[in-house]
Formats: C-alpha cells, sequence, structure tokens
C-alpha cells in the first residue's frame, strides 16, 4: 500500500527501513532519511509513525537506555525487568 503519494512510499518501504536501520527509527524524518527523500505535504506523518510502531512491536512502548537497539542490553532483560516490577 503506497503510504506516501508525495514520494511513492509504500508501508513495505517504510517497515523496511525500520528493520534495516543501525539506530532506531522514531519519526517519519527519520526514515525519508533513510529512504533518501523527505517529508513533502506530511499527510502520511501519522501513518508512517504507526508503521513504525508497529515494526517496532514492543520497543516501541519500552525501549529505553537499556534497550537492544542502544547496545547495552538484551530484550530479554528489558522484558525480565518489567516482570521483576509488575510482581
Amino acid at each position: 500500500m503506497i503510504v506516501c503519494s508525495c514520494n511513492v512510499l509504500s508501508d513495505h518501504d517504510v517497515r523496511n527501513a525500520v528493520s534495516a536501520a543501525d539506530d532506531v527509527l522514531r519519526h517519519a524524518k527519520q526514515v525519508y532519511g533513510c529512504l533518501g527523500c523527505s517529508m513533502e505535504c506530511g499527510r502520511c506523518a501519522r501513518t508512517i509513525k504507526t508503521i513504525i510502531d508497529e515494526a517496532l512491536g514492543v520497543c516501541a512502548r519500552v525501549c529505553h537506555a537499556g534497550c537492544p537497539h542502544s547496545g547495552t542490553a538484551s530484550h530479554g532483560a528489558v522484558e525480565d525487568e518489567f516482570a521483576l516490577a509488575a510482581s
């Protein structure tokens, strides 16, 4: 599905950019940068943000300094921390 008609970007393009990026992409502007384009009209920003959140999964909600994307901990450690806090 085309999510950005100005740059002809599909939802697959956005998901691929998020999964292939070395750093965590959290904003549409970052996705555009990875894909070598820039935001034009901005109508797609919310849709792209939704796709980013879906692609990141649990990290979209709990990512912090100990997140595996920061290179300092594993996903298991983040999940264990939240499990202990819930106990």
